[in-house]
């Protein structure tokens, strides 16, 4: 009997593909550190087992599944070559995983989260559809026709992947320990576009997606007239976003999706795109949209008092602009208060001032010291260079959150992509201490 071994067991898309594995069928298993991530929440109810790591976990008749966080020298892995165990990464494996289905690939330096999640929520209702979300999330059916899956481009990752169609969402500089510039990224893309065998869903008012070449036929989306599929007459409501669709100039129907921002609707019309291609009812798609309520870490709220917290993965300027536009919308009449935690120096460094601007857009901005990488040497680059940029800017330490206790009826955005979340909990922790809870 064959075993599927995840090493890193709790990483976004370990976690996912362990989830979609055990749904089909396979005996499932991993390892990881003992820190508690939300990813080990689904593979608990699962029923699948986490070991801490440690060599003796590596037995014979397993197939070994490596994180792409781990070298070849973690003890796990040269443990399974001694053993002479098949060893394969993540995206090698899920490259050839998905072979067996009509595949769907998301990729984008933003939103494709949100729209994986999203996509994958409607095409189950119309399609036995597993799929793969970078939240953490993985659904499988043995029956499936379809795989929904997030493609990554970090280190060209995504390339390992040969799917029927691939939405992109955008081409942004992102991963700068990694990409040179923006035509780095953009070749990148343009590498995968070449992959892809029936078609591409492409955002159309991106002016690095409007130069992807391709042997399939590329339907472009956007608010502009030259796009295939185009978003006219967006009405923003209390509830959400009311706005019609126009398919190559004529009328193809009314949505409403119960989220806000600009960002959102696109996500949205990327997904109406390719059911229309596959030929998905239009009151599936309807229906579908309207309950659809996010994914983890991507505008997450909770009431607390008279305030809004909310968690976000916000970690580059373009999101961090987009999640206080989402704010802004739907809370209209409260103040936005910015809590971020930058990813990475590397990152930090080079989009120091857009980070600025971006932030500038909240009311009130609370930084957290950077989030590094042990792959990373920051040099003398700290929080502080950040602050300066950002008028009325304060530094935000994890032993005094009081601070944000001043804010009346605003909301809180705690962004970023390390691990923010702990200052989230600690003024939950701060406000329950000092019984705040009901002013």
């Amino acid at each position: 009997m064959t075993i599927y071994h995840f090493v890193g067991i709790k990483g976004t898309g370990m976690s996912a593909l362990a989830q979609v594995l055990h749904d089909h069928g396979y005996v499932v298993q991993g390892s990881d550190v003992e820190k508690h991530y939300f990813t080990q929440d689904a593979l608990e109810r699962a029923g699948i087992q986490i070991y801490p790591f440690g060599k003796e976990n590596i037995r014979q008749e397993m197939v070994v599944i490596a994180g792409n966080a781990f070298p070849d020298s973690h003890e796990e892995i040269e443990r399974a070559k001694e053993l002479q165990l098949p060893v394969i990464r993540y995206h090698r494996f899920l490259g050839d995983f998905i072979e067996k289905f009509t595949s769907i690939a998301v990729t984008g330096a933003h939103g494709k989260t949100t729209t994986t999640g999203l996509l994958s929520h409607v095409m189950e209702a119309a399609k036995s559809t597993s799929y793969l979300i970078g939240d953490g999330t993985g659904k499988g059916k043995k029956d499936a026709e379809y795989f929904v899956f997030e493609a990554c481009e970090y280190r060209r990752h995504f390339l390992s992947y040969h799917p029927d169609y691939c939405i992109m969402t955008n081409i942004d500089f992102d991963h700068p320990d990694y990409y040179a510039n923006i035509e780095d990224v953009f070749s990148a893309f343009q590498d995968m576009a070449w992959q892809v065998k029936k078609g591409i869903i492409a955002y159309g008012d991106d002016e690095y997606l409007q130069k992807i070449q391709a042997k399939v036929p590329v339907l472009y989306y956007g608010f502009g007239e030259e796009n295939d599929f185009q978003a006219r007459n967006v009405e923003v409501t209390k509830e959400g976003t009311n706005f019609d669709v126009f398919v190559r100039n004529t009328f193809y129907a009314s949505f409403f999706i119960p989220t806000f921002g600009d960002h959102n609707v696109l996500n949205a019309l990327a997904t109406i795109t390719i059911c229309h291609y596959e030929n998905i009812d239009v009151q599936i798609i309807q229906e579908r949209l309207k309950t659809f309520h996010g994914v983890k870490r991507r505008f997450t709220e909770k009431r607390l008092g008279d305030q809004i917290l909310v968690d976000d993965y916000a970690h580059h300027p373009t999101e961090i602009r987009a999640t206080i536009q989402s704010a802004k919308q739907k809370y209209p009449n409260r103040s936005i208060i910015a809590v971020f935690q930058p990813h990475t120096y590397t990152r930090t460094q080079t989009f120091l001032h857009e980070f600025a601007e971006s932030l500038n857009e909240a009311d009130k901005v609370f930084l957290c010291d950077i989030f590094g990488s042990a792959r990373e040497h920051h040099g003398q680059l700290s929080i502080k260079d950040l602050q300066k940029l950002i008028e009325g800017a304060e530094i935000l330490k994890e032993t005094d959150l009081s601070p944000l206790a001043k804010f009346d009826r605003s909301v809180l955005l705690f962004m970023g992509a390390g691990d923010i979340q702990k200052f989230e909990q600690g003024y939950e922790m701060y406000r329950k201490n000092e019984g705040l809870f009901d002013k």
